[in-house]
């Protein structure tokens, strides 16, 4: 369900209700989508699932290549302006 802002202010418990009953509920500004409201339950199965960037990268399978890192000391060429 969409909220407008002033309507999930003046109505905040029935917004926290609505998340951990029916899912997440948009919050909207001026027409526009701005936020979402999930139950706490909903928040942790989501970050559990992604975990954290190095993990991700930690778990890929690129983790053991060699890649060469180091950067140029080449200055780059000089131009007159």
């Amino acid at each position: 369900m969409n909220w407008q802002l002033q309507e999930a202010k003046n109505r905040f418990s029935e917004l926290v209700k609505a998340a951990e009953k029916k899912g997440p509920q948009v919050i909207t500004v001026h027409g526009k989508e701005r936020a979402v409201l999930v139950s706490a339950e909903e928040y942790r199965r989501l970050v559990r699932r992604k975990g954290s960037l190095l993990e991700f990268f930690q778990k890929s399978p690129w983790s053991k290549a060699d890649v060469d890192i180091s950067r140029s000391k080449d200055l780059g060429r000089h131009i007159e302006l």
